[in-house]
């Protein structure tokens, strides 16, 4: 071995013995993930449960009742409450102590005894837009099986099939967890990286790290390769997380996953060395993580999908390599694509993690002249 290789395995040695070199830091490395692990496919969820649906009834009839007990069947509303005026409805939703008011009207047994359609009026909480636009598609299904509902047909007279590829069941854990991945792994190797140069300078050793024989690229090298291995651990205890313990089955190869993880970590990497190398202290690194953060998970579709921003942040959000192994982690993971299918997103990592290095290296030779 080199002596400059020895010189680069003693800095990777000394960062991860800052990062792991003691039980504490090793807990504070692994309790948050498993946390999230057991939290977030609950607790960051679009699924609309356990709402109350309030229900006028000016009818009274065997439609409007079977209509009631079908919707009491449903877990979007474990709770349903009659209501006799438009005024205690009216009531209900300003308070927020229902998501939606269905009002039956007078006369809509008769009218389905009859083969006539019959209005229902529903009425949403616009502040709660998203879960009432979900509760509202579960109330149309409902109404679909209603004798009333029209069915739209093949030429052949067969009803349409409706299948849903890669998630039957529609389980929201099952679209949380591959994301969770990238969620986890980009706080985790964004923090190391950006904590990094900034530590060295607020303790004074940057200056010894100088004048070593390693050069800055070198210095760079050595505090990448703790950020990869610390992302690659974190991965892989949401994988073994999710497979055993919410029996999500792993369909692609995970020797491409690591190896996009790999890519991925590098683009986290050039951004946090970009941001620690224009920071002075570690408290400015870390608000710089979070300032990087917050818009980053914004923009990768893992909240919105990323077709329905406008277009010229869809063509922003390629800067922004969480919006590209979100879309990889899914892929391989629910789906078992090849490296074909997200061949470009692979190549957008590496861009994106040598233009962010490159220019952190820059900044870095700027601020020593």
């Amino acid at each position: 071995m080199t002596p400059t290789l020895v010189r680069l395995r003693a800095l990777m040695h000394k960062e991860l013995q800052a990062i792991v070199g003691d039980k504490q830091s090793l807990r504070l490395l692994i309790m948050p993930v498993i946390i999230q692990l057991l939290l977030f496919p609950f607790a960051a969820t679009l699924e609309v449960t356990n709402n109350t649906l309030a229900i006028v009834d000016d009818d009274g009839g065997a439609a409007s009742a079977e209509l009631i007990q079908r919707l009491t069947q449903t877990p979007a509303f474990t709770r349903v409450v009659r209501l006799t005026s438009e005024a205690e409805a009216r009531s209900y939703i300003d308070r927020r102590r229902a998501l939606i008011v269905l009002r039956v009207p007078a006369r809509f047994s008769e009218s389905v005894a009859r083969g006539e359609p019959e209005p229902i009026q529903i009425i949403l909480d616009g502040r709660r837009s998203n879960s009432a636009q979900i509760a509202m598609a579960y109330i149309q299904d409902i109404l679909a099986g209603l004798p009333l509902a029209h069915i739209e047909r093949r030429p052949d007279g067969d009803a349409i099939a409706i299948r849903h590829w890669y998630n039957e069941n529609l389980e929201y854990y099952r679209f949380i967890l591959p994301s969770l991945v990238a969620i986890i792994t980009t706080v985790s190797a964004l923090i190391v990286t950006a904590m990094s140069i900034a530590r060295e300078r607020e303790q004074g050793t940057l200056d010894q790290l100088l004048v070593s024989p390693l050069t800055p690229f070198l210095i760079f090298v050595g505090k990448a390769a703790p950020a990869i291995i610390v992302a690659l651990i974190q991965a892989s205890i949401i994988l073994v997380g999710s497979v055993l313990g919410y029996g999500v089955p792993f369909q692609g190869s995970l020797l491409l996953l690591y190896a996009c993880i790999v890519a991925y970590a590098g683009a986290l990497i050039g951004v946090g060395l970009m941001i620690s190398s224009v920071c002075s202290t570690q408290q400015q690194a870390f608000l710089g993580v979070f300032l990087f953060t917050m818009p980053a998970i914004v923009l990768s579709g893992y909240v919105t999908p990323v077709d329905n921003m406008p277009y010229w942040l869809q063509i922003a959000t390629w800067a922004n390599p969480v919006r590209h192994f979100i879309l990889i982690a899914k892929a391989v993971y629910l789906k078992a694509a090849v490296f074909q299918d997200f061949a470009a997103n692979v190549v957008a990592l590496l861009i994106i993690g040598v233009v962010n290095s490159g220019f952190a290296l820059w900044v870095f030779h700027r601020r020593l002249s």
